[in-house]
């Protein structure tokens, strides 16, 4: 069902110093940062020759960010994302086996335009999971 793996999601306090550690420090490829609203989070992609790390601020008290940096202060990995083929179907073949997906369990549009879901972490070894179409 899964494919590649997309991304991992790294909740940071300051996209910009985070940012300049993985360009300076590393010699990464960083994109520019944009605000997801929707989402409640600012967002930074830095491109590796295999895959793409995700650093998240938050977009104010709510976002659920912020509720991490509340448990986890210096930051941290909040998730991991994995490609799919067809989402729907992917969603129902693990509702199917007991999956819980978090929301109301409708795709909604991901940082890279796509539809993602994300997966309770209890039923995936303490991990959050992302889910994208591609």
């Amino acid at each position: 069902m899964i494919g590649r793996l997309n991304h991992v999601a790294i909740a940071v306090k300051d996209i910009a110093a985070a940012s300049a550690v993985y360009k300076n420090a590393l010699g990464a490829n960083v994109g520019a940062a944009f605000d997801q609203p929707e989402h409640g989070v600012k967002v930074v992609f830095i491109e590796l020759p295999n895959t793409k790390i995700e650093l998240l601020e938050p977009l104010g008290a709510g976002s659920p960010i912020a509720k991490f940096l509340e448990k986890s202060p210096d930051g941290g990995i909040h998730h991991v994302c994995y490609e799919v083929d067809d989402i729907l179907v992917a969603r129902d073949q693990l509702k199917a086996q007991g999956a819980r997906v978090l929301g109301d369990g409708n795709p909604k549009i991901g940082a890279h335009g796509k539809p993602v879901l994300f997966l309770h972490p209890k039923d995936f070894c303490g991990t959050l999971v992302e889910l994208e179409q591609v």
